[in-house]
């Protein structure tokens, strides 16, 4: 084959491993081109050669994660929420109906969104991680090259630990794609077809990004929560520490420790995390104690997926005469009500009228809540999480100081709430402590994308999934029965078509 040819199918491969279809416009990672900007000391091409050059690149990952909404937002979701016993579905559409009847498959466009989103974010990293180091512009200090590596690892890892819950075994991109030439191809062919990773693997690589970024990530800011800090890196680690392939709860203590040293607290209402201010027209509060990362939007260039769950309070009408996604479910909000828990309700689901009634009667009908407007903030991780993970933790190790502290850690989120302490019955035992801090994850982080991989790591996607259409007369009828193999996600069938060494998970 001759050398254009095999670059030509190059760009192909390219432009197609990266493909999206979406209801909004983003730009698609850059295709390869034969222009060679420069060449480093040793000969081999530069892509980038001035500070400015890099620094686009590098703005180009927090714009990614702004631009998120769809895939890193609305999408885990839908995942997190109307997969798991939280929400139905919301709406008639074909993506999003298996996701609460539990009929997935490969041909979910949703997810094939999502593979194909991911990939172009990590595709992202990998520019600045493999290419900033060969920058010959003197201006782009060292300490700026490491922290922007640092930022680009952390944004990588969250990337990777989102995919790897979904999905399990997914393939892991290091590097760049380069111009494929008849001498390279063995080299090169595997970056635009590679194979899969086992969770093992990636969790691995999650932890090595992680640890690699953290002497040079930039720390906590109080004034600007948006940053891929330290703060945010010791989170992800400690949530990587307590999934099953990599399991070690004496590190999720660990980390969780870094965080809380770090400065955060718990804000003394639990509404503020999510409520306007008084005059109804901005945020109430942007980088709070509480918040370890936060993207944040403002009027004008906001949040647009506020008017896929629900009303955008700034402006109540618009785009509120379709069925919205993530509707609450009967069950979570009889949970609340059960536990007397009117405080974090009242902030998680929020009734209106409407002109349909898929769930509710179209004269009282619920919504999440905790996107209010454009101008709310995604919480991408917060304090409360991570007390409860190290809560959670503590409980697994045992013995009687251990289950002492997680117990005080539930009554200090509870407090919170306006809740009594937990009861002796529910502190006797450490598994008896541990349903109760499955039980609190879900009233204290209702439509934050977390109940599903909660119930996955918990090992109680059979016994609480297999049941639900019992307690909950509101939901779709279950296509099929939970099993082991639920617990990972399809593969897109369109990335299997695409490259045919990737292998479908085991039930799809």
């Amino acid at each position: 084959m001759k050398t254009q040819t095999i670059k030509n199918l190059a760009i192909a491969v390219a432009v197609s491993f990266t493909a999206w279809s979406c209801s909004i416009d983003l730009d698609p990672i850059s295709e390869f081109s034969e222009v060679i900007i420069g060449q480093s000391e040793t000969g081999d091409s530069l892509k980038y050669t001035t500070k400015a050059e890099m620094y686009s690149q590098y703005q180009a990952l927090y714009q990614k994660l702004k631009d998120n909404q769809e895939h890193g937002y609305l999408d885990l979701m839908l995942i997190a929420e109307s997969h798991s016993d939280n929400a139905y579905g919301g709406t008639t559409g074909s993506e999003v109906v298996p996701m609460e009847n539990n009929a997935l498959d490969g041909s979910n466009s949703v997810l094939a969104r999502d593979w194909n989103r991911y990939l172009a974010d990590v595709a992202q990293a990998n520019t600045v991680i493999n290419n900033i180091d060969k920058v010959p512009d003197p201006t782009l200090t060292a300490g700026e090259r490491k922290q922007w590596k640092a930022e680009a690892r952390i944004f990588r890892a969250m990337i990777w630990f989102d995919m790897v819950r979904i999905w399990g075994n997914i393939p892991i991109v290091t590097k760049e794609g380069i111009d494929i030439t008849a001498e390279n191809i063995k080299e090169v062919y595997p970056l635009y077809y590679p194979k899969q990773n086992s969770p093992e693997e990636v969790y691995t690589q999650i932890i090595k990004d992680l640890t690699e970024a953290l002497p040079d990530a930039p720390a906590n800011q109080a004034s600007n929560k948006t940053m891929l800090s330290k703060s945010v890196a010791r989170a992800l680690l400690a949530k990587a520490y307590a999934e099953k392939p990599l399991r070690d709860y004496t590190k999720v203590v660990q980390y969780a420790n870094e965080v809380i040293a770090d400065g955060f607290t718990l804000l003394p209402s639990f509404g503020d995390l999510f409520s306007l201010n008084a005059a109804g027209i901005d945020l109430k509060i942007r980088n709070s104690s509480e918040s370890i990362l936060e993207i944040q939007y403002f009027t004008g260039g906001g949040n647009w997926v506020s008017w896929m769950f629900g009303k955008d309070l700034l402006d109540p009408e618009e785009n509120f005469t379709w069925a919205k996604w993530v509707t609450p479910s009967r069950d979570l909000i009889k949970a609340f009500e059960d536990e007397g828990d009117t405080e974090r309700l009242n902030q998680s689901v929020v009734y209106y009228t409407t002109t349909w009634s898929n769930y509710y009667p179209s004269n009282k009908y619920a919504f999440m809540y905790k996107l209010r407007s454009e101008v709310n903030s995604i919480i991408k991780i917060r304090l409360a999480d991570i007390l409860l993970l190290k809560a959670e933790a503590l409980a697994n190790l045992g013995g009687a100081a251990n289950l002492q502290e997680a117990a005080g850690i539930v009554n200090q989120i509870r407090t919170r709430a306006k809740l009594g302490n937990l009861t002796a019955a529910q502190t006797a035992t450490g598994e008896a402590l541990l349903d109760a801090i499955l039980h609190e994850r879900r009233l204290e982080l209702a439509f934050e994308a977390q109940r599903w991989f909660d119930l996955v790591r918990f090992g109680k996607v059979e016994a609480v999934m297999n049941t639900l259409n019992s307690r909950d007369p509101g939901r779709l009828p279950q296509r099929r029965k939970f099993d082991a193999n639920s617990y990972l996600l399809p593969i897109p069938q369109t990335a299997i078509d695409l490259n045919t060494n990737l292998v479908q998970n085991l039930g799809y």
